[in-house]
Order: C-alpha cells, then sequence, then structure tokens
C-alpha cells in the first residue's frame, strides 16, 4: 500500500537534484582540465564523451532493475558508485585516472528512473503525479544550479575542489535516502530473470551510436571511423530490437512503443533533447568567449556559470504551475505549450544573443518550456504502462533524451568547426546559424505536436467521448 509520505518525496528529489548537479559537472571545466593535466582541449572533452556513453548504458540497466524488488539498494549502490567516481577525479594524479572517476560519474543519468520507480510504489496515488514530475525536472534544474556552482568553485579554488564538492554532495544524498526511503525489498515487485543479452546489444548499440555523434567532429564524418561507428550501432540495435520482441521479459518491453502516449513523450524527448543542447552550449560558450570575437561576452569562469541559473528557476516555477494546472490541462497538450516555449527561447536566442540580458531571458524561458515538457513525459509514460514496466520505460525515455541531447551537442559543434575565423573561434555567422538551427529544430517539435493535439482533438469532438486522460492525476 503506498504511503503519503512527503519526507520521501522530498528525500528522493534531494538524491535526484544532487546527482543531476553532479552530472553538470564538466563543460565549463574543459580548458581547465586541458590546462591543468596538460591534454589538448580534444582530448579533454572526452571527459564529457566518457560520462555520456557510461550514461548510455547504464541508464537503462538501471531503469530494469528499479522494476525489481531492491529498489533502495540499487538507488545505495548507484550514489555509492558515483560518490567513489567523484573521489577518484578529485584525486586523479593523470587525465586516465581521472577519465575513470568521469566514467563512474555517468551513473547519474540513471538515477531518475530509480528515482520515478520508487515514487510509484511508495509515494500515496493522489502525489504520485506531481512527484513523477518533480524528480523529472531536477534534471534541468540541477544544470542550472551546477553550472555557477561549478564556476564559483573554479573561479575560487582548484577544479579539485568542484569534485570534492560533488563527493560531500552526494554523500548528503546518501544518507537521506538511507534514513528515509523504505527499508527492505518491494514484495509486489516482479522477480523476473534479467535480460543480459538485451542489455549488452543495446549498450553497445547506444554506445556506438555516441560515440560516433561525439567524435564525428573530431573524425570527420565522412571517416571511416565515424562511418564504421554508425553502420555497427546500426546492426547491433537491430538485432537488440530483434531480440527483444522475443524475449520474454526483455530490458525495454518495445511493445508500450505502440501506446500513443509513449511514442509522443519518446519523439518529444530527442528532438528537445538535441534542441537544448544547442541552446545551452551555445550561450555557454557565448559567455566565456573573448569579446574580440565580436559576440563574446568575455566572462570569467566565476560568473559564465550564472547564465544557466534561470534555467533552474524557470524549471522550477515550470514544475509548480504544471502542479496547479495538471487538474485543468491534459498532459498531453502541455508538452506542445512546453516546446513553444523552448521554441520562442530558440528564437529569441537566435535574433537576440549579443547582451548578457537577453542570453540569460533566453534561459529563462527555455527552463519554462523544458520544465513544462519534462515534467508531462514521464507522466504520461507512468499513466500508460504497468508499473512492472515503469523503470526500463521511463529510463528509455531518459536515454532518448541523453541520445538527442548528444546529437544537438554534434551538430552545434560540426557548424562551429565549419566556421573557424582566424583567431581560431568561430565566426559570428556560424554562432547565428547553430542558433538558427535549434531554434527550427524547436519549432518543428512545437507544431508536430501541435498537429497532433489538433488532430486528436477533431477526432474526440465527433462521438463526444470524454477525455480518458483529463482526471486521472
Amino acid at each position: 500500500m503506498a504511503e503519503p509520505r512527503p519526507r520521501l518525496i522530498r528525500a528522493l528529489i534531494y538524491a535526484a537534484l544532487s546527482t543531476a548537479i553532479v552530472s553538470s559537472l564538466g563543460m565549463l571545466l574543459v580548458p581547465t582540465i586541458s590546462r591543468e593535466m596538460d591534454v589538448s582541449v580534444g582530448t579533454a572533452q572526452w571527459m564529457l564523451t566518457i560520462n555520456l556513453l557510461v550514461g548510455a548504458v547504464a541508464t537503462p540497466v538501471m531503469g530494469r532493475l528499479s522494476d525489481g524488488p531492491h529498489k533502495k539498494r540499487l538507488l545505495l549502490s548507484a550514489l555509492s558508485i558515483i560518490l567513489a567516481g567523484s573521489v577518484i577525479a578529485a584525486v586523479a594524479p593523470n587525465f586516465t585516472v581521472f577519465l575513470i572517476g568521469r566514467a563512474l560519474q555517468g551513473l547519474t543519468y540513471g538515477i531518475v528512473p530509480v528515482t520515478i520507480a520508487l515514487a510509484r510504489r511508495y509515494v500515496a496515488a493522489n502525489k504520485v503525479q506531481f512527484s513523477i514530475s518533480s524528480l523529472s525536472v531536477t534534471v534541468s534544474t540541477g544544470i542550472g544550479i551546477g553550472y555557477p556552482l561549478t564556476g564559483i568553485i573554479a573561479g575560487l579554488f582548484d577544479f579539485r575542489f568542484a569534485f570534492w564538492f560533488a563527493a560531500l554532495f552526494v554523500i548528503t544524498a546518501i544518507v537521506v535516502v538511507f534514513r528515509v526511503v523504505p527499508a527492505g525489498p518491494d514484495e509486489r515487485a516482479a522477480r523476473v530473470p534479467f535480460d543480459y543479452t538485451g542489455a549488452s546489444l543495446l549498450g553497445l548499440g547506444l554506445g556506438a551510436v555516441l560515440l560516433g555523434v561525439s567524435e564525428g567532429p573530431n573524425w570527420g564524418w565522412s571517416s571511416p571511423l565515424s562511418i564504421g561507428a554508425f553502420v555497427f550501432a546500426a546492426a547491433v540495435l537491430s538485432a537488440w530490437v530483434r531480440a527483444a520482441l522475443h524475449t520474454r521479459h526483455p530490458l525495454i518491453n518495445l511493445r508500450v512503443l505502440r501506446i500513443g502516449q509513449v511514442r509522443l513523450a519518446n519523439g518529444t524527448a530527442v528532438g528537445l533533447g538535441a534542441a537544448m543542447y544547442i541552446g545551452l552550449s551555445i550561450s555557454s560558450f557565448l559567455a566565456q568567449a573573448p569579446a574580440s570575437t565580436g559576440y563574446g561576452l568575455a566572462l570569467p569562469v566565476f560568473w559564465a556559470g550564472f547564465v544557466m541559473f534561470p534555467l533552474s528557476v524557470g524549471s522550477f516555477i515550470a514544475n509548480r504551475l504544471v502542479r496547479r494546472l495538471s487538474h485543468r490541462i491534459r498532459l498531453a497538450t502541455l508538452l506542445p505549450i512546453g516546446a513553444g516555449m523552448m521554441a520562442a527561447a530558440g528564437m529569441l536566442l537566435w535574433v537576440a544573443h549579443a547582451e548578457l540580458w537577453e542570453i540569460l531571458i533566453g534561459m529563462l524561458v527555455f527552463g519554462l518550456g523544458m520544465g513544462t515538457s519534462y515534467a508531462a513525459m514521464p507522466a504520461l509514460i507512468a499513466r500508460s504502462v504497468a508499473a512492472a514496466e515503469l523503470g526500463s520505460s521511463v529510463s528509455f525515455n531518459q536515454v532518448l533524451r541523453t541520445v538527442g541531447s548528444s546529437f544537438g551537442t554534434a551538430v552545434s559543434g560540426a557548424v562551429l568547426a565549419a566556421n573557424i575565423a582566424p583567431d581560431l573561434h568561430p565566426t559570428g555567422a556560424g554562432i547565428s546559424t547553430t542558433l538558427e538551427i535549434g531554434a527550427i529544430l524547436c519549432m518543428v517539435v512545437f507544431i508536430a505536436l501541435l498537429i497532433h493535439t489538433l488532430v486528436k482533438r477533431s477526432r474526440r469532438a465527433p462521438d463526444g467521448r470524454p477525455d480518458p486522460v483529463r482526471g486521472a492525476r
């Protein structure tokens, strides 16, 4: 029986938020790591790539395991591994050891699906939708908080302090989870064999996709390495789909993709994930680029992180609004609303990014759109699939966000690399083109969602059937 425990909701949100902040460590620190560990910037980028690769593999595995009986043990184990990774990164004597720490921190991507499965199991029925929405937006909220913290710590101290801070944060999360989350196995959870074949195939396939996307700009998109990575990924993922459809208890039940709400959430995850990271990566770059480029704001790392803070504010506000409006507005309607706000933010950044206040407003509107969309996606999935499939279904949605984000990062990197000025900085035209692509992508997602909503509403209208989604909490 679900227990109305407000402390449990807060504990799960804190655990998810702490790991979201840890996952945001990286982008601002790439130049610092390059300098301090005496590696090229391209090599230093692997601190982002390895983190993403491990996250893509770990997330579906953790999602499936969270459907099992040992949810609390899984969450504590994952937090302990993230803690170990943070400590290793903080004390690393060289870049190789540092990458091992960053790889272990990749488990942060799988924490949200585990906390959502715990909320679905233990939180009272009238609090489940709010809990799932709040847990989902911790990703964007964590980015908005993590960037300023990283900037402050890196600006005042050595970069290692950022990872010591991450370790301290994770320790507090472990203590909170240990004390608040119900102990013992979940007796209602299904005990089914783990799909090792599916996990191996999906991990290899996703790893190859993300490796090709992340390293494509460095290898060259037409190079044998890039083409080989994508061909290998296509072959392995095809084998995974065939295996999943013929396995009784697959890692991810692909049959749930037949459900319209699940397809809607997953398609949105890919499109908005790509658009989001185009906007975030370019805004971060604009903040730190020198003024001599004609577009850079030349902010020191101490202040550059604060450019992302409005993103956190917007996500927090959106989550509160979703909570209040979900009684009156269908969750499926919230997706185009959120995408529309992100499209507005993308258009704003495209046409106006010369001043700091313009970027800050763009980040705020981005946060409002992200918070609205990310709150709706897992809630739609949770209402559409059985409890036994929740963890794996939500984790797959999270993986698609990650894949979309990596594509967005790769697109922005490729466009900027093709538009380099003599001073080795991207040209203003390259910046504008990249932001234009992000804005158009947001607009395409928004228009597609709007058409879907209008078509579905017109089909319901003639027979006067009640909306099956409205009223579900």
